[in-house]
């Protein structure tokens, strides 16, 4: 794809994970953006190619190399810096990044949250630049496209985050369903761990296998709480059961929702179901990466792996009473790479799309 004259530089600080790969992959194609500088400490002075072999014989796999760039080299290079780092370690280059003029899309947990305390209790440690965390922007486009697009800091949701909140935060903010009695249960693959060497994510354990795990207490809870609540206008608790199973890439999630208003007969259960309807396509008729399924159809995770879509689709229990909404993404795309890249795209003006179909 060419590039158009008027270019972005841009920057990715960890580019050798999944989600750094993902955004490499994406960077690349993108219409409006030069890719000036790739980092990593452990592949410093390494060719594209060589680190991540898919992208040999791209014209840019003779010219870009991994290096050990400090934060003066970034600011000077590149206008906006994505960071695909470790929880702990991204703040220590947004602050000085930002103090040099650089926007920031952070795809770590360092500035999702408003609250210090919060991100100590749920990350174990002191927040790195807690005077940051009032001025970051969550990068949910959808939700909050207009803050993104004046945003110097925008921290990238977590995979988990985006198929529970997309789904919700319409139906909460309509006063469709209650804040209490929100129960999630998600299914994901082992690239949501990271690239990494450790036993419960080798492929022995993984394979033909599905288990649990972080129950009662997630990390993500944390952010999705803190949505949830400011949606509601009251604080929030919900029950999160996240689960490994032997995919690749690819998160499906089920929601079970209390309806605001109880239903008993079949024309208050359809009045209400037209009112979920509505809500769903006033929120999400012109955001191009979420699909309201038709009648019939359930999400299904091959259908959005190397997307950067959401599928969508819900149910009226009338036996429980309940609402069920499930929600399919890819976590590595939309629940990552490819999120950070929609909200590049609001922040400099691009069409939200660019890059990205």
């Amino acid at each position: 794809m060419s590039k158009t004259a008027d270019t972005v530089k841009i920057a990715i600080v960890g580019a050798s994970g999944y989600s750094g790969e993902e955004l490499v992959r994406l960077l690349l194609a993108h219409p409006r953006v030069n890719l000036v500088a790739l980092t990593s400490r452990q592949h410093a002075g390494k060719a594209l190619a060589e680190v991540l072999p898919r992208f040999a014989g791209h014209p840019a796999a003779s010219t870009l190399r991994f290096s050990d760039a400090s934060v003066e080299t970034l600011a000077r290079e590149a206008q906006v810096v994505f960071l695909a780092l470790p929880h702990g370690v991204a703040a220590e280059y947004a602050r000085p990044l930002l103090s040099k003029g650089c926007k920031v899309i952070d795809l770590s947990a360092d500035f999702r949250l408003k609250s210090a305390a919060v991100y100590q209790e749920f990350y174990g440690h002191a927040h790195p630049a807690p005077e940051l965390l009032q001025e970051s922007v969550y990068g949910l486009p959808e939700i909050h496209g207009t803050a993104i697009r004046n945003a110097r800091l925008i921290a990238s949701p977590g995979c988990y985050p985006t198929s529970i909140l997309l789904p919700t935060l319409p139906l909460l903010r309509a006063g469709l369903i209650k804040s209490t009695g929100i129960i999630a249960s998600s299914l994901s693959g082992v690239s949501g761990a990271g690239r990494k060497a450790e036993l419960p994510y080798l492929f022995v354990e993984c394979n033909e296998s599905a288990r649990p795990y972080s129950v009662p207490k997630h990390r993500h809870l944390s952010e999705i709480e803190q949505e949830l609540a400011t949606a509601a206008g009251s604080p929030v608790l919900i029950q999160f059961t996240p689960h490994l199973i032997p995919v690749n890439r690819g998160i499906l999630t089920t929601l079970h929702l209390a309806p605001a208003r109880h239903f008993t007969t079949e024309n208050e259960m359809a009045e209400l179901g037209a009112q979920i309807e509505q809500c769903y396509r006033a929120a999400y008729s012109h955001a191009p990466f979420v699909r309201l399924l038709p009648p019939g159809v359930l999400p299904d995770t091959k259908h959005v792996t190397h997307t950067n879509f959401l599928d969508l689709a819900w149910r009226l229990d009338a036996r429980t009473g309940r609402l069920i909404v499930m929600s399919a993404i890819d976590n590595i795309v939309k629940g990552a790479g490819g999120q950070a890249v929609q909200s590049l795209n609001i922040l400099c003006g691009f069409e939200e799309t660019a890059g990205l179909i």
